[in-house]
């Protein structure tokens, strides 16, 4: 085995930990079940397939509140008095996501 291989294993074991504690908390909540899926299917385009993780244009979001994306993901804004980890305007809103905000909340919890 030569030194650097530990270390070049130890990142994808990383990821692949993180998303199995996020399967796992999906699979025992309906609700996050459902917010996984609505992450899969309209978000990981932009953010990581592990949401506490940076993706190819947008920041982590794992722990985003519930007030954060619904300003965020339905009006393209930030909540007033938020910081932005990335202020940018490259998200635009997707208001057909308006009835799934509390299940993409409890996955992203």
């Amino acid at each position: 085995m030569t030194p650097g291989r530990p270390a070049r294993l130890a990142a994808p074991l990383a990821v692949a930990l993180a998303l199995a504690a996020c399967q796992d908390q999906a699979a025992s909540d309906p609700a996050a079940e459902r917010g996984r899926q609505v992450y899969l299917g309209q978000c990981t385009a932009c953010h990581a397939s592990d949401p506490a993780q940076r993706g190819p244009l947008g920041p982590p979001v794992k722990g985003s509140s519930r007030p954060l994306l619904e300003a965020r993901v339905l009006r393209g804004v930030y909540p007033p008095g938020y910081a932005p980890k990335q202020n940018t305007q490259v998200m635009q809103p997707m208001p057909q996501l308006a009835g799934q905000i509390d299940d993409l909340a409890a996955y992203l919890r």
